[in-house]
């Protein structure tokens, strides 16, 4: 079972790794990578050009990092007539389903599916998405249970969202968080799943993106922190942890605002797996 909503990557100087590429096409789900016309040839070369998208310009020489790819891939969606599409990052390496403390990796696109079809049981939803592997990991080893999904939280990196919503991606550094920030202001809602997860290569350590550009600050990312604090000084704080800077965001404040389930809408009155079958393989669980 496939997403019902289109899937784009947008990717940079990742020709080679192309990680997310190669975790979709195993799986058999269908995606378009949208690519600069100046590495347009180097992309073709390696995967099939009715899976590229290219841009009119060289948008990195805006020097707004992803923000710009963002927009146009935004808008493309709203010109196919799309209600909503996912945006994913270039660097996912693996998806997962985590049932019982366990997170198995899967190897079709039904997740994706999962995750459509719970999003438009709501109204006011704007962004929905997978958390990351290394984030249920470090609550799974506490004793608090990981809930299936949290309501009002940031999404980042494999995000699915409602074309109608009236904002656009701005700035330079922290997009995904601000834009997260503004919906929650307006009272939109957001859903940021558990129990579908994605792994991607950690910020920094993998070339091409926004690595040697956006994110190469020279302050240990004290610019990148601070800009967010600077748009949302009621919510956002600058800290220091793990020797460098981050920001820190306080997302308490929207705890009232969750998402309407739609009029009319019909709760089903039985789980379903939609298929989905805990296999072993080569003695590991997937």
């Amino acid at each position: 079972m496939n997403p019902e909503y289109p899937i784009y990557i947008p990717s940079k100087g990742r020709w080679m790794s192309r990680l997310t590429v190669k975790n979709l096409t195993a799986k058999g789900v269908p995606f378009r990578v949208v690519v600069e016309p100046n590495e347009y040839a180097n992309y073709a070369a390696v995967i099939e050009e009715s899976k590229l998208l290219r841009l009119d310009e060289n948008l990195s020489e805006l020097e707004q990092g992803s923000v710009p790819v963002r927009n146009w891939i935004w808008n493309h969606a709203l010109a196919e007539g799309h209600k909503r599409y996912w945006l994913i990052d270039d660097n996912i390496s693996q998806f997962y389903r985590l049932n019982r403390n366990t997170a198995v990796p899967v190897d079709s696109g039904t997740i994706f599916r999962c995750v459509e079809n719970f999003t438009d049981r709501y109204s006011n939803v704007a962004f929905s998405g997978m958390n990351h592997l290394g984030f249920a990991r470090a609550r799974r080893k506490s004793s608090a249970k990981l809930a299936p999904f949290r309501f009002n939280a940031r999404i980042y990196s494999m995000t699915l969202i409602n074309s109608a919503v009236p904002y656009r991606w701005r700035g330079r550094y922290n997009e995904d968080t601000d834009i997260i920030l503004r919906a929650l202001k307006d009272k939109w809602g957001t859903i940021l799943f558990n129990a579908f997860l994605g792994d991607k290569a950690k910020t920094m350590k993998m070339k091409g993106g926004n690595t040697d550009t956006i994110y190469n600050t020279g302050d240990n990312r004290r610019a990148f922190a601070e800009s967010l604090a600077a748009q949302h000084p009621d919510v956002a704080r600058v800290t220091w942890k793990f020797n460098r800077w981050h920001h820190e965001v306080d997302y308490s404040a929207f705890k009232d605002n969750d998402p309407r389930l739609r009029d009319g809408l019909v709760m089903p009155s039985s789980i379903n797996n939609y298929g989905m079958k805990l296999v072993r393989i080569n003695g590991t669980a997937g």
